[in-house]
């Protein structure tokens, strides 16, 4: 089963000297096929949302909420099982600091005819 594993943490708090301990779990998530995709995202001094209410687009500078931890990255991974999911959410180096989200992947094939 596919699980995403979002990353939230304080932006302020962010260390640069951590980039390494995250090549590190990448490259071990990789060798162990756990790995499918990730990819760190940009301040979040940089998004927009954008709603849509009673047919009018409304785009504001910013995130959705104001929050101490704001989503900074993710990792989409292959798992057994939640329990697995979990351990290796567990791993990342941003879970002393922050909290990992997990999620399953809901599938939206159609099913083979």
């Amino acid at each position: 089963m596919q699980y995403l594993l979002l990353i939230y943490s304080d932006e302020a708090k962010f260390d640069p000297s951590e980039g390494p301990k995250y090549m590190a779990f990448t490259e071990a998530i990789k060798t162990s096929g756990n790995y499918i995709g990730g990819n760190p995202l940009q301040s979040v001094k940089t998004a927009t949302s954008v709603r849509v209410r009673d047919g009018k687009t409304a785009i504001t500078d910013g995130p959705f909420a104001e929050t101490r931890e704001q989503l900074g990255g993710y990792y989409l991974i292959e798992a057994a099982h939640l329990d697995e999911a979990t351990a290796i959410a567990a791993r990342i180096p941003g879970a002393k600091i922050g909290t990992i989200e997990v999620r399953p992947i809901m599938s939206m094939h159609a099913p083979a005819k």
